[in-house]
């Protein structure tokens, strides 16, 4: 059976004489399984309580029969968040393949004579989000293996396998580290570390590429320490740095945190020409181009398997990671067209009506419905595409409702989270062994929309939100595990 977006919401519509695109929630009254004291409670009722506000779309299916067990707002376009990321992960999976791997290569333009590189150095990278400082030194140490210690021409930094991105939402605080940019070199995440001590007079502070085995410093990102209370962080870009300033007032005695990188291929060039510099091979300041050079490869340096960084990515929801491998699956010239080619995949793919903006979900204007989303995951689960693997799986259940020693509900699921918006899809098993697929949003867009900019980072409000959100989430994965074939 192929399950399409047609197919599911005319599975919805014929559940029920009131249409799932009106408000009332879709359900079907069922007695209570043998193992609970007493009925679930009520998916609307459930609603009710949370008191979120907004709207909340749901909709489960048996992922065999792609029979939907209960639905609300069916069709409702919501923003998707960090749940993009499933979308985002099928898609590099078609199209790149599992076992793609990002290579970093260091290419040579010349032939080597007693140790020098008679030409330019190449610093040639693929996009990978997953390059850090320590596979820099590696490379290094690759490179001096091999006999240089010099070069008589150019360093170069080849920028150009992917679009520059300078921000992946404008939308969000400067100094946020899951907002970096991105570009054909990234490093670390393309985030900084910014760390500050009490001196005698002032602050102590330093700024470097830490990694587990190097922290090299950096000077392309730059910190003042600045009297003042508020804004706590200001930036200022000029070409290949990072201008930042911290008010004193927010400094402790001590303390770090990571800063996004606005300029990657920068801090990418320098931080290989510093661990360079320790394995005795001097190399002038970098020269960033954006169209790849040809040379003679010298060192390479591979990511892991496709599979292994979308797992990563969806466990961790790392966002650099999701927009680098949309970019590398699109190969289109922007973020925004390369968003918009991932949509008319998916649209294409699994027959949903879906409008992305970017390839993490971080920016609001990406929508999609509960339907769309449940649709592409039993697309997944039926053609095996092998996404299930990937999520990051937990337990939840055995609470007050539920005999003493019964089976908690495994679920394996991508959650997403931005300010007044909180998204949970994936599978569940039941407790009868069957496996669920599920779509679950909230949204206060309201809200959400009349944040000032310096109170996105921690919202007045957002965390005992977000509680409730996920509360209802577990509650409706637990109704839904209880309910009888």
């Amino acid at each position: 059976m192929t399950f399409t977006r047609r197919w599911l919401l005319s599975a919805l519509l014929a559940s029920a004489a009131t249409p799932v695109l009106a408000e009332a929630p879709l359900t079907s009254p069922r007695p209570p399984r043998r193992g609970f004291l007493e009925p679930p409670p009520e998916a609307g009722d459930l609603v009710a309580r949370a008191a979120l506000g907004g709207a909340v779309a749901y909709v489960v299916a048996d992922a065999r029969s792609g029979t939907v067990l209960e639905a609300a707002n069916a069709a409702l376009r919501l923003p998707p968040a960090s749940t993009a990321k499933t979308v985002t992960a099928l898609y590099g999976l078609e199209t790149l393949g599992p076992d793609f791997r990002f290579t970093t290569r260091l290419l040579a333009t010349g032939p080597v004579t007693n140790g020098i590189l008679q030409g330019d150095l190449i610093l040639s990278g693929s996009g990978d989000p997953t390059l850090s400082t320590d596979a820099l030194g590696e490379m290094a140490a690759r490179l001096r293996a091999r006999g240089i210690t010099g070069i008589t021409g150019r360093y170069l930094a080849d920028a150009s396998a992917l679009p520059a991105v300078p921000l992946i939402d404008p939308e969000q605080p400067d100094h946020v580290g899951y907002n970096p940019a991105l570009s054909g070199l990234n490093l670390n995440f393309n985030r900084v570390h910014f760390e500050w001590k009490q001196a005698a007079k002032g602050w102590s502070v330093t700024m470097d590429a830490r990694a587990e085995r190097f922290v090299p410093p950096v000077s392309m990102a730059r910190m003042k320490v600045v009297t003042r209370d508020l804004p706590i962080y200001t930036y200022a870009g000029d070409q290949g740095s990072d201008s930042w300033t911290v008010a004193s007032g927010a400094l402790g005695a001590a303390g770090s945190r990571w800063l996004p990188v606005r300029h990657p291929e920068a801090y990418t060039a320098e931080v290989f020409q510093t661990l360079a510099r320790a394995q005795g091979i001097e190399l002038p300041a970098a020269q960033v181009v954006r169209v790849r050079p040809e040379g003679a490869a010298l060192v390479e340096w591979q990511s892991d398997p496709l599979r292994e960084i979308l797992r990563d990515m969806l466990k961790f929801s790392t966002n650099i990671t999701a927009e680098a491998v949309g970019l590398a699956a699109s190969g289109a010239p922007s973020l925004a067209q390369s968003a918009a080619a991932m949509s008319a995949w998916a649209n294409r793919r699994f027959g949903l009506s879906t409008a992305f903006h970017d390839h993490s979900g971080l920016g609001g204007g990406s929508l999609v419905s509960a339907a769309d989303m449940v649709t592409a995951l039993l697309a997944a689960e039926r053609e095996g595409l092998g996404l299930r693997p990937l999520l990051k799986r937990t337990e939840i259940g055995g609470g007050k409702s539920a005999k003493k020693g019964a089976r908690r509900i495994a679920v394996a699921a991508k959650t997403g989270t931005l300010n007044f918006v909180s998204g949970l899809v994936g599978i569940a098993t039941a407790q009868d062994g069957r496996d669920l697929v599920f779509a679950i949003y909230c949204a206060d867009r309201d809200r959400r929309s009349a944040l000032p900019m310096e109170a996105r980072e921690r919202p007045p409000g957002g965390s005992a939100w977000l509680g409730r959100a996920r509360g209802l989430q577990r509650a409706l994965i637990e109704r839904w595990a209880a309910l009888p074939a």
